[in-house]
């Protein structure tokens, strides 16, 4: 995928997909240059470009160049091009290949155009790395106000009523993520819970998914989620009841249709039972199959809070009274001005639980501040792809940002809607921010692959045209200060640069002088441009770190 998205409304699938279709896309879904990956397919490209003629006029010839590596050859009267692997994932592998040595870099290919001179190696980046960062201006705070759903209006105008537990989907047909299912039950004032003794009664609810909330009389008793892995709930918690009737709201929560998995098109959503009353006089009351009655969706959704025309429907709390005890299917509203600049917008929901939200009646999706584990601690792409490979973001939350398109918004008085389904969010902490670079890196070998070098070299030309270092800020950005500049050995990643043994003085200053105040700078990779050479018959790197800030 080479250009990243964004799944708003309900279109996210899964289940429990986030709205964020990303992928770590050469393109992000805001529309940014992702580097160094977008650079360096940009030279893949290039490259393979020049093998042209000879791709599309033979089949390859394989030769095998060691116990691990090959080349594949396309030689055809029109020229060579020749395709060097390394499929040891471990170890850098040195070839001979048309009588001249080749250094392959663990699991790479190198690329030869004219089956002699490498212009590009799959796992030799020589172009920038961006950083990114979300950023507010100070200008969105919002006051916030609140409407609490009903919940002890359940069941007055059913849409149906009938014996048994039915299908969500079947009932909802996908106009809603919410289903309630909602029964009575009758509690004796002898039983021997509301008399002092014995355990209070609990309930037990099995569902298909993906998400469900327990309420008795009016009041939430407890929630439960499903898994990526498994989708299915097994609900089992204490309730509160009362002598006389009481009624059991279950609200069924569908986070995405399926999309993939064997004839997912049959699995199921939804309260399928059995639901049981555990701990009476009795034992256990089955209530799998008694009446039930079923209402899609919320209040909210039915009068369109969402929306201008729906949220001026309805009284909504202020101030004060919204720091007043959280319930959960709670309805904010706010009206905040269009941040200034082009930079894409998201929108900070760090601070909720899960919900919905909407701004100025376009959804843009649902939030979940589900936390993520795995194993973050180290990343290489040698090898075979696994899912699991080179994971980020553990401890933290799946998805914080939410992308807010600019063609959404008026120039003021826009309005933000959430619904808030778990209760005990801070809405006051929701926020736009700005997305754009924050700092841009290289690190380039001074033989580092150059197609304009064997462009030259191939042409008979006799200058030598060296490894550049090319940074590059966004559109109306510049780079304010060199953060770590290094001509020699450096060690490190971006972000953790560090000087090695062999480091060039004058490196910080040449980086200043040729780069600050620019949008974009290139400088050659040449002793002459640093000073001299800081330790002859060494191969040298140029590792540097810039800011990037908003152009004066």
């Amino acid at each position: 995928m080479y250009h990243g998205g964004t799944n708003f409304g309900r279109t996210a699938g899964g289940p429990f997909i986030t709205t964020s279709y990303d992928y770590d896309a050469p393109i992000d879904e805001y529309g940014l240059i992702r580097e160094p990956k977008h650079s360096h397919l940009k030279e893949l490209h290039r490259a393979v470009k020049l093998c042209e003629q000879a791709l599309v006029s033979v089949d390859p010839t394989i030769t095998t160049l060691g116990t691990m590596q090959e080349a594949h050859v396309f030689r055809s009267p029109s020229g060579c091009a020749a395709f060097l692997a390394n499929y040891n994932s471990n170890s850098h592998a040195k070839v001979v290949f048309n009588n001249e040595q080749y250094s392959l870099p663990p699991w790479s290919i190198s690329i030869l155009p004219d089956c002699k001179n490498v212009v590009f190696n799959s796992a030799t980046v020589g172009v920038q790395t961006s950083q990114m960062q979300m950023w507010g201006d100070g200008a969105t705070s919002m006051m916030w106000e609140r409407y609490d759903e009903e919940v002890d209006s359940l069941a007055a105008a059913p849409l149906l009523t009938t014996t048994g537990l039915l299908e969500q989907l079947n009932v909802t047909r996908d106009s809603s993520d919410y289903l309630w299912y909602i029964t009575s039950v009758d509690i004796s004032p002898s039983e021997n819970f509301l008399q002092g003794g014995g355990k209070p009664p609990s309930l037990s609810v099995q569902s298909a998914g993906h998400a469900l909330h327990v309420f008795v009389n009016g009041q939430l008793q407890g929630s439960s989620y499903g898994t990526r892995e498994d989708r299915r709930i097994k609900y089992n918690g204490n309730v509160n009841l009362r002598a006389g009737t009481n009624k059991i709201a279950l609200l069924s929560v569908a986070c995405g249709l399926p999309n993939v998995g064997v004839h997912y098109e049959t699995w199921n959503t939804g309260v399928g039972g059995p639901v049981v009353l555990h701990g009476l006089n009795e034992g256990s009351r089955d209530l799998t199959w008694q009446t039930w009655s079923y209402q899609v969706g919320l209040k909210g959704e039915q009068m369109n809070l969402n929306s201008v025309e729906g949220s001026g429907s309805v009284e909504w709390m202020q101030g004060s009274l919204i720091a007043q005890k959280q319930q959960p299917l709670a309805w904010y509203k706010a009206y905040f001005e269009t941040p200034s600049g082009d930079e894409p917008l998201a929108l900070d929901m760090g601070s909720m639980g899960k919900g919905q939200v909407w701004i100025n009646g376009q959804s843009i999706g649902r939030y979940w501040t589900a936390y993520a584990d795995g194993d973050c601690k180290g990343c290489s792409y040698t090898g075979t792809f696994r899912a699991p490979k080179c994971q980020a973001g553990c401890g933290q939350p799946t998805q914080r940002w939410y992308h807010v398109p600019r063609s959404w918004l008026q120039p003021s008085r826009n309005l933000l809607v959430v619904l808030e389904e778990l209760g005990g969010g801070d809405s006051s902490k929701i926020a736009l921010a700005k997305r754009s670079v924050s700092s841009v890196c290289a690190d380039v070998s001074e033989d580092h692959p150059n197609i304009k070098k064997w462009q030259i070299e191939s042409y008979g030309e006799r200058e030598h045209r060296r490894a550049k270092v090319h940074l590059r800020c966004a559109h109306g950005q510049s780079i304010s200060a060199i953060r770590f500049a290094s001509f020699g050995t450096p060690v490190g990643t971006c972000g953790n640069f560090q000087q090695g043994g062999c480091h060039s003085a004058s490196s910080h200053a040449v980086l200043e002088k040729r780069c600050i105040g620019l949008q974009r700078c290139v400088v050659a990779i040449s002793p002459d441009n640093f000073g001299g050479d800081p330790c002859p018959s060494v191969t040298k790197r140029v590792a540097v770190e810039a800011v990037c800030s908003p152009a004066a």
